[in-house]
Parts: structure tokens; C-alpha cells; sequence
């Protein structure tokens, strides 16, 4: 069973992934995937949708999916490491100022997750507060290649 293209709504994904491939990643530039081959005793992790939104989309949550193998069984584990249900995210002060407006309003892990549920991809976009204005000469990776600019692009 694979898994569509999404972005996790955690601060960080722990994988381990068995040595079967499957896992792969949407390229900055959204152009192509890219798998990622397993490495025995090693972890693959993910920054996550919370993340994104505490730094400003100065680290971007990674866009990736999970492919079938037809040949070879595939498993993999994951960690979902997120903040209490209850806590309020927000862009960390010290990223915004007069220069850097904070890009996404402030959320709880839970009211995230209902955002998720209702819009799926299009979640970041939903608590976002304005259009990708730039950050240090960066604009959120989310918004690079896309004309509408309120839209997450997925690939």
C-alpha cells in the first residue's frame, strides 16, 4: 500500500525505513521525485508542517510518498513528534520583525489537524497570513514555483 503525496503535520518525523525502497521526496523546485534508499541502521527524518510554520518557512516541511514495490514487502516505522495537543504555534519573535512579517498565524497542534482533515495540501495555506512576502531575499518554499500564491503546490 502506498501513500499519496503530503506533508507531515508534525514538528518532525522519525522513519526507519526496511531495505526496501519506496520512500521519496518532491525536489525543492517541484520537477521530480527523488528516492530515498534505505541505509541499514538509519533513520530518515522529516521536518514537518509545525515546524515550517515555527520557522517561518525558513525550513520548509518536506512534500514526499510512499511508492509500491510489486516485487519485495516494504515497511517502514514512524515517529510523529509534535508539541501537546494544546500548545499554540507560531513563528518564533526572533525570525519576525518590520522587514519579516510572520507568514502563519498562531495554531495548536489539534486545531492543525483539523485544518489538515478539512484541507489536506492545502492546510499551510489556510493559516497562512499573507502572500509569500520574502524573508532574507527567500520566499516560503511552499510558494516559489506556484502562481497562486494562497496554494500549496504538492507536485
Amino acid at each position: 500500500m502506498g501513500l499519496a503525496p503530503h506533508t507531515d503535520s508534525t514538528l518532525l518525523t522519525i522513519l526507519h525505513q526496511s531495505n526496501t525502497s519506496g520512500l521519496q521526496v518532491l525536489r525543492d523546485d517541484g520537477t521530480r521525485w527523488v528516492t530515498v534508499p534505505p541505509i541499514r541502521g538509519g533513520l530518515v527524518v522529516h521536518i514537518g508542517d509545525l515546524l515550517h510554520i515555527l520557522s517561518n518557512g525558513l525550513c520548509p516541511s518536506v512534500v514526499h510518498r510512499a511508492v509500491v514495490n510489486r516485487d519485495r514487502n516494504r515497511i517502514s516505522i514512524a515517529y510523529l513528534h509534535g508539541p501537546p495537543s494544546n500548545v499554540r504555534i507560531s513563528p518564533v519573535q526572533k525570525l519576525v520583525g518590520p522587514s519579516q512579517p510572520p507568514l502563519y498565524r498562531a495554531v495548536t497542534w489539534n486545531e492543525y489537524l483539523g485544518t489538515k482533515a478539512k484541507h489536506f495540501n492545502k492546510a499551510l495555506s489556510s493559516v497562512r497570513l499573507c502572500a509569500a512576502a520574502p524573508i532574507n531575499g527567500l520566499v516560503d518554499a511552499k510558494d516559489q514555483n506556484n502562481n497562486n500564491n494562497n496554494a500549496v503546490k504538492v507536485g
